[in-house]
């Protein structure tokens, strides 16, 4: 059968109320003062970016969103017995929440679900950090070494994990069909994954409102709503 990746960037969750982060033109490129809360040397450096980093999380918008229609849409191909991989550009785990199984899904900016530790690399749930925010501790430290956590995503200043940029590249290669959706496709090593799926004969398809670098690569650039045009589109290859 068809092996279908997506590529999703941060226009499939607007609809669920996540705003753009982290592209071009969003908050912590626009801001330098909100942009040091995730630059891992600051992070690491600075107590006071550290207690303003854990407060920003209690108020996240990623605690309150559901999965839309895309989300659900991505998890429907994938019951009908479709092989779909998704490699996200996103950190809101609503892939895995709308129904996809966690083991489909490649999380390039890592997770805000969970947290690590610097010094030792344990990992717990976010959920049990901000509890301990809220009961008082401005700065939890690691319960396991004491070291300074962090939410496990990739900050500014850190690298992909080379592990999962590598499962990425394999399936951009191996793929017969390659959905990028709601990506600028402009931020690299992420955006180059669809020019390694068209470079490997896969029928390539761009989602997204605005133009790409990979447009032209394209066999189909699709303009309308993310939220109803990858329902149909997905619908589409189900069938076919």
């Amino acid at each position: 059968m068809t092996l279908v990746a997506i590529l999703s960037g941060a226009g499939i969750s607007t609809d669920s109320g996540i705003p753009d982060y982290r592209g071009p033109n969003g908050v912590w490129r626009k801001d330098p003062e909100a942009e040091k809360l995730v630059t891992y040397d600051f992070y690491m450096a600075d107590p006071e970016i550290r207690r303003r980093s854990w407060q920003m999380r209690r108020t996240a918008s990623t605690w309150n969103a559901e999965p839309n229609a895309a989300h659900r849409a991505v998890a429907a191909l994938e019951r009908s017995g479709t092989p779909v991989r998704v490699i996200t550009q996103n950190i809101d785990g609503l892939h895995q929440l709308a129904g996809l199984p966690a083991r489909k899904v490649l999380e390039l900016h890592g997770t805000a679900r969970e947290v690590t530790c610097t010094r030792c690399h344990a990992r717990s749930s976010m959920a049990e950090a901000l509890e301990r925010v809220e009961g008082g501790e401005a700065d939890p430290a690691c319960s396991v070494c004491g070291g300074i956590l962090k939410s496990a995503t990739v900050m500014f200043g850190e690298r992909l994990d080379p592990r999962v940029l590598a499962d990425a590249m394999t399936i951009a290669k191996a793929c017969e069909v390659f959905v990028a959706v709601g990506s600028t496709l402009q931020v690299q090593p992420a955006a180059s994954l669809a020019g390694v799926a068209a470079e490997h004969g896969a029928r390539l398809i761009v989602v997204n409102a605005e133009p790409t670098p990979y447009d032209e690569l394209a066999d189909e650039v699709v303009r309308e709503p993310i939220g109803t045009a990858l329902p149909r589109l997905l619908a589409g290859l189900a069938a076919g």
